[in-house]
């Protein structure tokens, strides 16, 4: 067994527990199972984690830190507001190859097991979302560059049911749910819908 830092070890169980609950699912995964997958023996996770449900609570938390990060530097760089929200429209974290497993292992969680622990993470993950994006379409809003007709959270909430349910329906590997047969796409309806036609290039 290799000896890693504190924090290490930690982001690798944090790891491999995504992997194994893909795999396997919240509920059939055993804490034996991922101390063989991790190389550790299990009183090593419980020294970084003090049960599995908390070791799931801290991958739902972690997932929701890397979608903003992600997010963060996908913007950086780029000052006008509808921009941002152009591109964010286009940054799906349960779509993109950074975000697709984990987020997949938090939905098949949902059906597995009922747990207010579990809930609350849930709720604020999806909370601390849509507060990210409800301040980027303010700023949009105070530019004049998306309508302010409806509230940006409203629109905020919007864009998560869309990008929920775009989600879901890639997992279950439904074909052509986000495009009509000449070619527009959810994703650029969304985009003219709230921030108009873009730009032609040059």
């Amino acid at each position: 067994m290799t000896r890693l830092p504190a924090s290490k070890r930690r982001e690798q169980l944090l790891d491999k527990a995504a992997d194994l609950f893909a795999k396997m699912g919240y509920a059939r995964a055993t804490t034996a199972q991922l101390a063989k997958a991790a190389g550790v023996t299990e009183p090593i996770i419980y020294r970084h984690f003090g049960s599995k449900k908390e070791l799931f609570v801290a991958l739902i938390e972690r997932t929701g830190r890397q979608t903003m990060d992600a997010w963060e530097r996908h913007l950086a760089g780029d000052q006008d507001p509808a921009e941002r929200l152009r591109r964010l429209l286009g940054d799906n974290p349960m779509v993109s190859d950074r975000g697709r497993a984990a987020y997949r292992v938090i939905l098949q969680s949902i059906s597995e097991v009922d747990d207010a622990d579990i809930h609350a993470a849930l709720k604020q993950h999806i909370r601390s979302l849509h507060a990210f994006l409800a301040e980027e379409i303010q700023s949009a809003q105070e530019s004049h560059r998306v309508t302010a007709r409806f509230s940006p959270d409203i629109i905020a909430w919007l864009l998560i049911d869309i990008g929920l349910g775009y989600g879901v329906l890639s997992a279950m590997q439904i074909q052509d749910h986000n495009v009509d047969p000449r070619g527009e796409h959810v994703q650029h309806i969304l985009g003219r819908i709230l921030v108009g036609k873009e730009p032609k290039p040059g």
